[in-house]
């Protein structure tokens, strides 16, 4: 006879429904937006002959959650997600993954999702990664940044947002993209394609989420500097990829989240961000929090201080005008 529990399912299928778990979890998640937009009409800037091959890689079962990341990213995109209720604001979320990976779910996805729930228009960036064989390897990332944004704003009418109403959101790495745009939005990293290049690739305010900043020792993150700068990069090529030391007063608003116990990204890399934007007199909101670890997203937020950051965003996004009336 096998061992009963008090709630009458016996062990064999506790532990197969533990098991199950995560797939149950995978097949209760919302599905994937179906609209997305190309960046590029044809091949990206800096392409060789071949481009990489698209992967996509699910960790639920290590991680209990869907938890995708993509590699071989050849064909950058934004999938987005519309409101039922729009403002008429926008945020471009750049997902982090140290310049090696884009982590889709758990710093896109559902950082779309929680936006669109506010009424505002999310556009989630699959951005090419530089250590896949591009010229220019270093600005890749911020090539496919500032094209996002000018797409957003020339596709304006149709998405039903304001123009003038648009915020970059990064995380970790893609929290390095945001302050890049931030400070950078206007450098020339690529040719003019089409029309809407044209257009401004600054963002109306920023967000950026325990992000990588300094790309120089000793608080570098050493996996997104080697994979951005190369094993070994000169002191001058550290300057010009550290957003913090080109902060001026045209940076936009900026709101900024750490965790003091990050022991991936140290905190001090949004400390000297914040300094820079306080030397530079640059509107700004921070949240230190004392408990939050490194990649926390919305859904390891859960139980912690953290979590509540989203709802500090919105907060902030109002006082600032961003929001419009519905959220």
């Amino acid at each position: 006879m096998r061992p009963v529990s008090e709630g009458g399912l016996d062990r064999r299928s506790l532990i197969g429904l533990a098991a199950a778990a995560p797939l149950m979890a995978a097949a209760a998640a919302p599905p994937d937006p179906t609209e997305v937009v190309r960046l590029w009409p044809g091949r990206p800037p800096g392409a060789r002959a071949d481009l990489p091959r698209e992967q996509v890689v699910d960790r639920i079962r290590t991680s209990g959650f869907q938890d995708r990341f993509v590699t071989g990213i050849g064909t950058p995109l934004m999938t987005v997600f519309r409101p039922s209720r729009p403002n008429g604001a926008a945020v471009l979320v750049i997902p982090g993954g140290g310049y090696i990976r884009v982590v889709i779910d758990k710093e896109g996805f559902e950082v779309g999702r929680r936006m669109a729930a506010a009424g505002v228009t999310a556009f989630v960036l699959r951005y090419r990664l530089p250590a896949e064989g591009w010229e220019r390897a270093a600005d890749v990332p911020l090539q496919d940044a500032q094209r996002a944004m000018r797409l957003i704003r020339a596709g304006a009418a149709g998405f039903g947002i304001d123009p003038t109403r648009v915020c970059a959101m990064g995380f970790s790495a893609g929290g390095h993209i945001s302050a890049s745009l931030a400070t950078r939005w206007d450098a020339p990293v690529y040719g003019p394609v089409d029309a809407a290049d044209a257009l401004a690739a600054r963002p109306d305010l920023s967000a950026v989420m325990y992000p990588v900043m300094t790309v120089a020792r000793p608080y570098a993150h050493d996996g997104s500097r080697t994979a951005l700068l190369g094993p070994a990069p000169t002191p001058e090529a550290e300057a010009a990829y550290s957003p913090d030391l080109h902060v001026s007063a045209a940076a936009p608003p900026t709101f900024l989240i750490h965790a003091w116990d990050d022991p991936v990204v140290p905190i001090e890399n949004s400390l000297a961000y914040l300094a820079a934007l306080r030397a530079a007199k640059v509107p700004a909101e921070a949240h230190l929090f004392e408990e939050g670890g490194h990649g926390f997203g919305i859904w390891l937020a859960r139980g912690k201080p953290a979590a509540a950051w989203p709802q500090l965003f919105l907060g902030w996004a109002a006082r600032r005008r961003f929001l419009g009336t519905a959220a």
